[in-house]
């Protein structure tokens, strides 16, 4: 045996080859859990970029256990967050016989809100047949329940409507008023965080905690010795959400609902509260309007300044100023338009913030979709902001990914979070890509900004696709194009071809591998985080290079900065996060020591642009063809 207790978990005497079927040390993994472990003791922060295959998860899991450290772990979604706690945490507990307290905490937008259901016993407002059969279901729930959380609601809709209805949010919690406080799910679940000796976050949570904390208002997770940070990639995006501003037309519609129902209720004799929420409501619909009928994203500095978009703010404001005067001659009459009252003046001030688009080092865009518009104030940087925690006494930090170095450099995400002083590791999948799989950027393809593309690309790959022995991916970096291929697809392809959005993801994911042959056409969001085995993928096609649109509002605010500052915009801005995105694509071809496939990416700007090299150079050693009948050669192996 070693003298290092946590290297001996991953040997071949060791616990975890014990208790695991088929758990294999790997060198990369022990590698990975040597480094977690030092960086544990000594505080120096780590950045780890552990190849698909590596088992990172067991590599951070195992040396956390064995510290006995107060330890918080954030991954990048609430699927993650649900696999990393009910799945790969108990099976290490078991095999190291761990028994300290562990806890899954979630944002409050997960948990039922016991006073806003028993208001919905008083006055339901209008709900379409579905909502009210999903109201049903909460009710049913609600009695069996200890946890709260609305996912284990059997046949409850992801997007419900009853879903604002029954959850609370920011705006509309009552905090210690609130005469269900004692008995609050989110409450109890903050509680056993506190006590917890690990606990399981998302990093949602994990920056909207940090933003409460700037605030003075108390904190949503507890103070920890150790921060492991997985799916790392993510985090200058999301952090950016919180440590700006957001406003959405979706809060004053839902603050105007509230108020007819608390007058309803708490005021029935002051006809003006409901006056003022319909005004609300109008206003802020109008505004929604003259941003145009189609979902669209840009800077919001040019729209402020158009007349009619001025005109409908401050018609928006005067709405809210009379609604501010109406509800200070109602304040005591109850607690819901107590609460409404304070609400309407943050989202006042919020409003006055979002919309006054002087201030530098922040970007100042709105999106629309069909129904809403939002506003936002993001920050061009969090580094200096997140630097702030990392000066923090006697806390380690560490952050892994798949994908964080371009090339073999980290500099891109270390200047993104202020990580000025770090230790960095990249650790190669063990997987033998020479053998397992093929690179092809084919030739004669269209150019990627010609009309009809994704029609084309869907032709000039049926042969292919149809050898394909298993199942495969077509990965797009728009609707447009994804909506072209997948009617190409069904029209000349004999195979099922299922598209994003005609169902939710995971019953999207169950059916594909299910079928172990189908297409599964689909944008961004299944680019990463989706982990399908063996045959059922064995091919997947990138449409295109996934640099961010051009009219991206926050990505032409960092290079307006860049410009300002004589940097290259492209080369420190956008060809890193670029490269990024691609390796997640590309990541979700081989996921296992068996696997085998091929990945088509129709962009010749790969193989024609100075810049290819820098993603080939990212991307795992696959042998490389611009041939689709070498690769259709390779397809006809995969049978055998």
């Amino acid at each position: 045996m070693s003298a290092d207790p946590v290297t001996d978990l991953f040997t071949q005497e060791g616990p975890l080859v014990q208790a695991i079927d088929g758990f294999q040390p790997r060198a990369a993994q022990i590698a990975m859990a040597e480094a977690v472990t030092q960086a544990l003791h000594t505080q120096q922060p780590l950045v780890v970029e552990a190849g698909t295959g590596t088992g990172k998860t067991f590599a951070y899991l195992a040396p956390v256990l064995a510290s006995g450290k107060k330890v918080i772990l954030s991954t990048g979604s609430r699927n993650l967050q649900e696999q990393l706690f009910h799945r790969d945490l108990p099976t290490l507990m078991k095999a190291m016989d761990y028994h300290h307290p562990v806890a899954l905490l979630k944002g409050r937008a997960n948990y039922i809100c016991i006073e806003r259901l028993n208001l919905l016993n008083d006055s339901v407002p209008h709900l379409s047949p579905e909502g009210l059969a999903d109201l049903q279901r909460v009710r049913r729930f609600m009695p069996m329940t200890h946890s709260g959380d609305i996912g284990d609601i059997p046949g409850l809709a992801e997007r419900s409507d009853v879903l604002p209805l029954v959850t609370s949010n920011n705006d509309n919690c009552l905090g210690r008023e609130c005469g269900h406080y004692q008995d609050c799910f989110l409450v109890k679940a903050r509680a056993k965080a506190m006590d917890a000796q690990v606990v399981v976050v998302n990093h949602h949570l994990f920056f909207a905690d940090m933003a409460v904390r700037d605030t003075g208002f108390g904190q949503l997770i507890p103070d920890a010795d150790a921060y492991i940070l997985d799916e790392a990639h993510q985090l200058p995006e999301i952090a950016g959400q919180y440590f700006g501003q957001s406003q959405s037309s979706r809060q004053w519609l839902e603050l105007a609902r509230d108020l007819r129902l608390a007058q309803k209720i708490e005021a029935k004799d002051m006809a003006q509260i409901s006056k003022a929420a319909d005004q609300i409501e109008r206003h802020a619909q109008d505004l929604r309007l003259t941003f145009g009928y189609d979902s669209s994203r840009g800077q919001l500095r040019p729209m402020l300044a158009k007349h009619e978009v001025n005109q409908a703010l401050l018609r928006l404001n005067d709405s809210l100023t009379f609604a501010y005067e109406v509800l200070k001659l109602a304040l005591g009459r109850g607690e819901q338009l107590d609460q409404g009252f304070e609400r309407l003046v943050s989202l006042r001030a919020q409003l006055e913030a979002v919309t006054r688009v002087q201030e530098d080092g922040y970007s100042y865009w709105y999106e629309c979709t069909r129904l809403h518009i939002s506003f936002h104030k993001t920050p061009l940087s969090v580094a200096k902001r997140f630097s702030a925690e990392l000066a923090k006494e006697s806390v380690s930090w560490i952050f892994t990914s798949a994908t964080l170095a371009v090339g073999d450099s980290f500099a891109h995400f270390c200047a993104d979070m202020g990580l000025d002083d770090c230790r960095t590791l990249q650790l190669d999948s063990p997987f033998d890509y020479q053998q397992q799989s093929r690179l092809c950027v084919p030739r004669y393809l269209p150019a990627t900004n010609a009309p009809n593309r994704g029609r084309q690309l869907a032709e000039s790959l049926l042969e292919t696709l149809s050898l394909v022995p298993g199942g495969s991916f077509f990965l797009c970096t728009s609707y447009k194009v994804m909506n072209e291929v997948a009617l190409v697809l069904r029209e000349q392809l004999d195979r099922t071809v299922l598209v994003q959005g005609e169902d939710n993801k995971v019953r999207l994911l169950e059916q594909f591998s299910q079928d172990g042959r189908a297409v599964l056409v689909a944008t961004s969001s299944f680019w990463e985080g989706i982990d399908v085995r063996g045959q059922a993928l064995q091919c997947v096609v990138i449409d295109k290079l996934p640099f961010s649109a051009p009219d991206d509002p926050q990505l032409s605010a960092r290079l307006e900065d860049c410009k300002r500052r004589g940097e290259d915009g492209f080369a420190k801005v956008q060809l890193p996060k670029a490269i990024i995105t691609l390796k997640q694509g590309v990541g979700r071809l081989i996921r296992d020591i068996s696997d085998k496939g091929v990945l088509i990416i129709t962009d010749d700007r790969l193989v024609n642009r100075a810049y290819g090299g820098d993603f080939l150079n990212s991307l795992p050693a696959m042998p490389r063809t611009r041939s689709l009948a070498e690769l259709n050669t390779f397809l006809l192996t995969l049978e055998q």
